[in-house]
């Protein structure tokens, strides 16, 4: 299963999920889809404006997480 979704959260706002605070980042997908990923999973984006932009995310038949890219 592919998913396409942008997402803009400021570093202030990411740092809830960095810190564990808060550990599910609620996003749609390009068909309206709610999704909810792992903060974890958006870490590697993270720069001092925060994570910004457009994502593919591709899941196993299970749900489970195979990519999740910026594109």
């Amino acid at each position: 299963m592919t998913f396409y979704f942008s997402l803009n959260v400021s570093f202030h706002e990411f740092q809830r999920y960095y810190q564990g605070h808060v550990d599910k980042v609620e996003v749609h997908d390009s068909h309206g889809r709610k999704l909810w990923i792992n903060g974890r999973h958006f870490r590697r984006f993270l720069t001092r404006s925060g994570v910004h932009g457009n994502f593919k995310l591709e899941l196993t038949e299970k749900g489970e997480l195979l990519s999740l890219q910026k594109i």
